[in-house]
């Protein structure tokens, strides 16, 4: 193996963005410690080999590296890949201009606009394993009887018989198309959970295991991985002819029932190991998690969790499960995490479900109705916002109104998004924006609890449990509030945050 090594001394005030979405809150790296391998685990998000920073240098290798910041210093590792750095963009919005057209230029297409224009309502929080036909439709009717839009409606795990037999179970689903003719004349469009993954003792498992589709263990036999569902085979999306296999199944699915899209779950690289015998060789997991991730290519209505690469395709990547708590890996991460994934070259972005995606930490008991309120707050002025747990079950009756106006705030931006997602498809540029990337040299770098949507919209969003006043930094300018107030950077305001807000201004 071929390692290279680049050691790079920081610049006075500089800071640095990349590798991990998962990483978000630590960005902007500089002097303070910290070290990562992307070929090792990404954080159960997406990852990009890519570092850029505010004086507008940049490093890029077509396969994973490891960088440490320290002593005011990079110093970055690779393996197969060759390092390339550059410098002389000034800025971090001339440095991520300059990646994008060369390493990943944007795809012209964009995803589903339903996507962006409306809320998207999963299923997982509110039925979990259990997904019936019957449930799936009551959800439909409940959003449309509080008042919510009509969205994308995703039907998460166990909709189908085992894994790798993707048709929908006969005893939770007596008669499928009818469910999604139902959900389509209500407005909706259907989104079904599908991951790589095989049951070892199913029917399908036998038929395929027969046609070398799978992946190989290192011995040549079919590897078996344990993942967060128990233990199954693998298909090997390295080769044409499992893609070919899992797009028929798909494929089928749209034609026999009218489904919409895919949620395409998993292809972490963990679940992947260095020295698989694999179609195409790899020596990294990351190749997998790539290919995988080109699967959704096929279907304009797509979301994906773990990604490598791929940055400027059509594709939604959504951040990983969150916790249904404010600190640590909750509400507090969603902005942080959200710039990330859009320096990384991710414009189609989703936070995680509102209230939280991570089942084990979400009890419907112990549920803080503010919390629930500030995740959607904070989520209505993404690209997307995804609903989960039924606010309406959970919320009483002041709470689930913030939560409906936070809904209806999102679909009245639809169009402005929406044209945000155009642009991204033309130029590469993220959606959400970091502060710094649209205001250089106004010391935004270390900004995490705001953000730009587009070049004229600040969002400033409220992330701490029973705050009522938050500040807001605001550039050079003049901005007009959600409110009718009238603020003049630069300059740093201390605004009223009542429990029924979301503060955004525009700049004039």
């Amino acid at each position: 193996m071929n390692i290279q090594e680049l050691t790079i001394e920081l610049l006075p005030g500089e800071y640095w963005w990349g590798g991990r979405a998962s990483d978000g809150r630590r960005m902007p790296f500089g002097d303070s410690f910290f070290s990562v391998d992307l070929a090792s685990n990404l954080g159960g998000n997406q990852g990009c080999p890519l570092l850029i920073s505010s004086k507008g240098r940049y490093i890029w290798s077509e396969e994973p590296f490891s960088f440490q910041f320290g002593q005011n210093r990079l110093k970055v590792t690779g393996g197969e890949g060759q390092l390339l750095s550059g410098e002389g963009r000034e800025t971090l919005r001339g440095a991520y201009s300059y990646v994008s057209s060369t390493f990943f230029p944007p795809d012209p297409s964009i995803p589903e606009e339903l996507l962006f224009t409306a809320p998207q309502y999963n299923l997982w929080i509110e039925l979990l394993y259990e997904p019936t036909q019957e449930k799936v439709l009551q959800y439909a009717r409940e959003v449309l009887a509080h008042g919510m839009p009509p969205g994308v409606i995703m039907i998460d795990d166990n909709w189908h018989e085992p894994y790798g037999s993707w048709t929908f179970h006969s005893g939770r689903f007596p008669d499928p198309g009818r469910m999604v003719r139902e959900l389509h004349d209500m407005g909706f469009q259907v989104m079904l959970w599908v991951c790589p993954f095989v049951s070892p003792d199913s029917l399908t498992f036998r038929k395929l295991d027969r046609t070398g589709i799978l992946l190989k263990d290192r011995n040549g036999m079919t590897a078996i991985r344990k993942w967060w569902n128990g233990y199954s085979a693998v298909l090997d999306c390295t080769n044409p002819e499992a893609v070919k296999w899992i797009h028929e199944q798909l494929d089928a699915l749209q034609r026999d029932y009218g489904i919409d899209g895919f949620k395409l779950d998993a292809g972490d690289p963990e679940y992947y190991e260095p020295d698989d015998l694999s179609y195409v060789p790899a020596t990294t997991r990351n190749g997998h998690c790539e290919a995988w991730a080109k699967v959704g290519l096929n279907y304009r209505l797509n979301e994906y969790r773990a990604c490598w690469k791929l940055a400027g395709q059509p594709l939604v990547q959504r951040l990983k499960d969150k916790n249904s708590e404010w600190e640590g890996n909750g509400l507090d991460t969603l902005i942080p995490d959200g710039l990330a994934q859009g320096l990384l070259g991710y414009a189609y972005i989703c936070p995680d479900m509102i209230g939280g995606g991570q089942y084990e930490s979400f009890s419907a008991d112990r549920l803080d109705p503010e919390l629930f309120v500030r995740y959607a707050q904070c989520s209505a002025l993404f690209p997307m916002m995804q609903f989960s747990a039924a606010p309406w079950h959970v919320l009483d009756e002041q709470h689930l109104r913030y939560c409906v106006e936070a809904a209806g705030l999102h679909a009245r931006f639809g169009p402005e998004i929406l044209e945000l997602a155009k642009h991204a498809a033309r130029t590469g540029e993220p959606i959400v924006r970091h502060m710094a990337y649209e205001f250089p040299g106004e010391g935004m770098e270390t900004v995490q609890d705001q953000f730009m949507l587009g070049s004229s919209l600040l969002v400033a969003p409220v992330i701490t449990k029973g705050a009522r006043t938050r500040t807001v930094k605001f550039p050079a300018g003049t901005w007009i509030g959600d409110d009718g107030s009238v603020a003049t950077g630069p300059a740093v305001e201390q605004i009223d945050v009542p429990l029924g807000r979301l503060p955004w201004y525009r700049k004039k």
